[in-house]
């Protein structure tokens, strides 16, 4: 059997103006990949969502590697939710930053802060009684997400591939191979860390779900570089 190396991308940059490029930690995570990677498989293809933290987790990955890979075939099936829609859904008035920023920053942890109020958006979403207010809602997404898979399974014709995308698509995929339900599969999603591989089997229509969320790359160069947001 063939083997999908699904990779999350490396940390991006929270709290930044732009959120979708990939901290300077992101960028050492990526290289770690590639050096754990380097020793272990000879992708075939490398698929991406059309994020630019998917594009620079590539580009960090094979500056670890230190050999040529394939240039990474764009999937935009494999892109993130927007979780901007989502938490502006539960809090309208976070469409200004500067309110946002400011609501943040009177709790003593922020980022906790803003976590607690990301987790109550995405069960708004996931729950459907308010589809009509979303461009996407979690159905479509999980449509969407299961597609590209069977897609790159096609286009990848048997070969092994690495596959750089986020934490909501490698969620999605789980519950399919899995068959959880969708609050097991937000908890899935709340653990799973940046740059982590997960692997998929795959031959023909078989498919199954061989490891989950390993990050041993980072435990075992440097552990401090282990994150989940």
């Amino acid at each position: 059997m063939a083997t999908i190396y699904l990779v999350r991308h490396g940390q991006a940059s929270f709290g930044k103006e732009n959120y979708d490029q990939l901290s300077k930690r992101g960028w050492e995570q990526g290289k770690m990949l590639g050096r754990w990677l380097a020793d272990k498989v000879e992708p075939g293809a490398i698929f991406g969502g059309n994020l630019k933290r998917h594009r620079e987790t590539v580009e960090a990955l094979a500056t670890g590697y230190g050999a040529t890979l394939p240039d990474m075939q764009v999937l935009e099936g494999l892109n993130e939710f927007d979780h901007v829609e989502v938490v502006e859904r539960l809090r309208p008035e976070w469409a200004d930053k500067q309110v946002m920023a400011r609501d943040l920053a009177s709790f003593p942890k922020p980022a906790r802060a803003f976590q607690m109020a990301f987790e109550k958006a995405v069960e708004r979403w996931v729950s459907g009684d308010y589809d009509n207010e979303y461009a996407e809602t979690w159905q479509t997404f999980k449509q969407r997400v299961n597609q590209a898979l069977n897609q790159l399974i096609e286009l990848a014709d048997g070969a092994d591939v690495v596959v750089s995308t986020s934490g909501g698509p490698i969620a999605v995929i789980a519950q399919n191979l899995l068959e959880l339900s969708d609050r097991k599969t937000l908890e899935v999603n709340s653990v799973i860390a940046n740059t982590s591989v997960s692997r998929i089997l795959y031959s023909g229509a078989r498919r199954s779900l061989a490891v989950f969320n390993n990050y041993s790359h980072l435990e075992a160069e440097n552990p401090a570089l282990v994150t989940f947001r």
